[in-house]
């Protein structure tokens, strides 16, 4: 396993979201730390994985995909996973986003006549990897019993969403399905290096007005996510 070329590097913020890939792999590694991330080689699905778990954040867990990409090579596709507030008014605790558009939700300069949530000189929004969501797809469609998979866009900030912030978030990105704090940097990254991406993330909670509703769900969420990701990465090779 050391030193092989992985069909996917999965990145998570949380040792709660790192947890269920690890208790799905056949084979782990010993874990290494690079600047507050640890990365880890596991076997998923039959398939060579590095499983990097980030910090929270878009410092974090740019810093963590750029290490991945120089470490693994740019021709390695980055899939961030775990959980997700779910935004939506239609979306339930428990499904699973696939997030074909990632959009950074904080992003502001329209004063300088871009759109709401484009960071200047970079697109207004960031599309999926056509291959990765194909697979995802492929995989919902495969799993046993009822998976729940809402496709559309994925925002993310540096806020954690509660009420009052998602009101306005719905207000202002109507499309927008669920929020992160990790995907859209990933996303941003990943464009930038010529990269494939996807996100899937599991929803954890409904942006209530505190933060226990997540901290309820969010071990669920991340086996929902994990689950739809090792089972796509066993569909990436060959």
């Amino acid at each position: 396993m050391s030193g092989e070329v992985p069909v996917a590097v999965v990145l998570v913020a949380m040792d709660d979201e790192a947890t269920p890939f690890l208790q799905l792999a056949s084979d782990v590694g010993e874990p290494e730390r690079v600047g507050r991330a640890e990365h880890r080689r596991i076997t998923l699905a039959g398939q060579p994985v590095v499983l990097v778990r980030t910090g929270i954040g878009f410092v974090n867990t740019t810093a963590a995909g750029t290490t991945a990409i120089l470490r693994y090579g740019d021709g390695v596709p980055l899939i961030s996973a775990g959980s997700a507030g779910g935004l939506a008014k239609d979306i339930a605790v428990g499904d699973v986003v696939l997030g074909t558009r990632l959009v950074n939700a904080d992003a502001d300069a329209r004063a300088f006549g871009y759109v709401l949530g484009q960071v200047p000189g970079m697109p207004e929004a960031y599309d999926a990897d056509p291959g990765l969501t194909d697979a995802v797809r492929r995989a919902a469609a495969d799993a046993p019993g009822a998976q729940v998979l809402r496709e559309g866009t994925i925002g993310s900030g540096e806020k954690f969403v509660i009420a009052d912030l998602a009101a306005q978030l719905r207000a202002d990105f109507p499309d927008m399905l669920a929020v992160d704090m990790e995907s859209a940097a990933l996303a941003q990254l990943c464009h930038n290096f010529g990269v494939a991406f996807v996100s899937v993330r599991a929803v954890s909670d409904l942006c209530a007005p505190d933060g226990t509703e997540f901290l309820t769900h969010v071990d669920d969420a991340a086996q929902r996510s994990a689950r739809l990701v090792a089972s796509a990465v066993g569909l990436l090779a060959g």
